[in-house]
């Protein structure tokens, strides 16, 4: 008999799956637990190719939590320019970035410490 997933893990396989259902790329879980001082258990950070494709990832994962789990982000930012999109679902904080923004804010590296797992897609 499997272990129940947390509420965390529900949250963490809907959101991937939100951007896998639009074809976001290079998606990383960051596991911030074991770091003093940090905001959120788990970072998800994922990349879109456009304006348009981060909107639609960020529109994808929302409908897909709201869908599976009823929960809404506690906020959300970044929307008007869809550079880097910041959803926040308190434990979990996804972010959403076009590539050249990603490369600048290198957020991986910043948050070196983090246990870092690379996500494969599904297509």
């Amino acid at each position: 008999m499997s272990k129940p997933k947390s509420t965390e893990d529900a949250l963490i396989s809907n959101i991937i799956s939100g951007i896998d259902n639009v074809k976001g790329l290079d998606v990383s879980l960051l596991d911030l637990r074991d770091i003093e001082n940090t905001v959120c258990s788990y970072f998800v950070v994922c990349t879109g190719s456009s304006n348009t494709h981060v909107n639609a990832i960020v529109s994808s994962i929302q409908k897909t939590v709201s869908k599976d789990l009823k929960e809404k982000p506690f906020h959300t930012e970044g929307n008007d320019n869809a550079e880097w999109v910041l959803i926040d679902y308190v434990n979990v904080i996804v972010h959403v970035f076009q590539k050249q923004i990603r490369e600048y804010y290198n957020i991986e590296e910043l948050w070196g410490d983090a246990k870092t797992t690379k996500i494969a897609s599904n297509y």
